[in-house]
C-alpha cells in the first residue's frame, strides 16, 4: 500500500465530516434567526372589520377577537 491510498479516504472523510458541520450550522444559523425575527417583530395593528360594524354583517370576514383598539 502507498502512501496516497491511505491518505485519499481520510481527505474524503474530511471533507464529508466538514460538509456535514457546516450543513448543520446553516440549519443552526437558519433557525435562530426564525425564532429572533418571531420575537423581536411587533406588527402593528391593521385596520379591519369588525364583527357587527360596516361590511362585517355582509358576511366579510373578520377578527375574532381584536386586541387593537382604533378610537
Amino acid at each position: 500500500m502507498t502512501d496516497t491510498t491511505v491518505t485519499r479516504p481520510r481527505r474524503i472523510r474530511y471533507l464529508v465530516w466538514s460538509a456535514v458541520g457546516a450543513g448543520l450550522l446553516l440549519v443552526a444559523a437558519a433557525n435562530y434567526h426564525l425564532v429572533y425575527v418571531a420575537i423581536a417583530s411587533q406588527p402593528d395593528c391593521v385596520e379591519h372589520v369588525r364583527t357587527g360594524q360596516g361590511a362585517g354583517d355582509r358576511g366579510l370576514f373578520a377578527a375574532a377577537k381584536s386586541s387593537c383598539s382604533f378610537k
